[in-house]
């Protein structure tokens, strides 16, 4: 058996590849021999910035929580799938007391994230060739659901949850700004979910043109004040993580719309139009990673009901990682960026 190596965030702009131990499982745990890992937003902002949001970068930590991969070991106490069985990862460990908060709503009670530096010691990530896993965080993957699309289960979970967060949207128009990965996958999502005309809005023609392969039936590319306001979308999911862009989905919306704000924006004070909001009774709803949302892109993708192939651009072996992290800070040129450690 080779040594494994894993991708590890040293500090910002000092991305490694190291060997790493044999993963030693506790007896809930399965070694799962990864194949794909996509990169996430989070990831890149530790590479660039050495923290993402408010997760500081405190000690070298392995990244990666968007995995799919084979049982190499099944767990000891016989929980979880056999061994050979193809899986995907839910990366959450929910906290283990919930407070001041619904109890079906764990991933805004804190917990942990697979590659996240939120806590210290940070928790490593499972970009590596084996890994041990809890089976609470494995999902079976049926046979009709392919390894590349499996890889996206993880940010279309995140989108699935952005759209459950506005409700139903079955024959009601939609607009998404940024149509970085979770923006294209919230795409998809809407169209599978019922979406009758669905508005991309993005900087940059690429995006877009992979908005229109997922389901866009219009597509604006830096639109004008004018443009905007003639959107009238009822549903909006708002997925740039910048203050401009939430300021295009509440003024995209129609009056009494839904905004569900997905992208993550920097600390501190936002400059938007916060009074459209107000005088048009818009509700504007966070939302936060997902619960179990998982399973129904798992369903969804198995039924063929939900498309997301086209969101993938890239793909790189994990010796080319450094590459392949370059090629996703670049949307230009890329969208979604998968690493591949080994043969499916």
């Amino acid at each position: 058996m080779t040594t494994p190596h894993a991708i590890v965030i040293h500090a910002a702009g000092d991305l490694r590849i190291d060997p790493i131990a044999e993963p030693r499982p506790a007896s809930d745990e399965a070694i799962i021999d990864i194949v794909y890992g996509g990169i996430c937003g989070s990831d890149l902002h530790y590479w660039q910035h050495g923290a993402a949001g408010e997760s500081l970068l405190r000690a070298p930590m392995v990244l990666g929580h968007e995995i799919v991969g084979i049982v190499g070991r099944a767990a000891a106490d016989g929980s979880g799938p056999a061994m050979g069985a193809r899986v995907a990862v839910h990366p959450a460990t929910p906290a283990a007391e919930y407070v001041r908060h619904p109890a079906d709503r764990p991933n805004i009670g804190g917990g942990g994230y697979l590659g996240s530096a939120a806590r210290f010691p940070h928790r490593d990530g499972a970009f590596a060739h084996r890994v041990a896993l809890p089976t609470r965080m494995l999902r079976a993957l049926p046979d009709a659901v392919g390894w590349r699309e499996a890889a996206l289960v993880e940010p279309a979970g995140v989108a699935w949850h952005a759209v459950s967060r506005i409700g139903d949207v079955t024959g009601r128009s939609a607009l998404v700004v940024g149509c970085g990965p979770i923006g294209l996958l919230a795409v998809a999502v809407l169209k599978a979910r019922g979406a009758t005309h669905i508005t991309a809005v993005d900087l940059h023609d690429r995006p877009l043109e992979v908005a229109r392969e997922l389901g866009a039936d219009a597509v604006l590319k830096q639109p004008g004040d004018a443009e905007i306001l003639a959107i009238d979308a009822d549903v909006v999911v708002e997925s740039s993580g910048s203050h401009r862009g939430l300021d295009t989905a509440i003024r995209g919306a129609a009056r009494g719309g839904t905004v569900a704000m997905v992208g993550l924006l920097p600390s501190g004070a936002q400059p938007v139009q916060i009074s459209f909001a107000i005088a048009r009774e818009l509700d504007l709803r966070g939302s936060f990673r997902f619960n179990d949302e998982i399973d129904e892109v798992i369903r969804a993708l198995a039924d063929g009901d939900l498309r997301i192939d086209a969101a993938i651009s890239h793909v790189r072996s994990w010796e080319a990682a450094a590459e392949a992290f370059a090629l996703a800070a670049d949307p230009t040129v890329s969208s979604k960026v998968l690493l591949q450690f080994r043969e499916a």
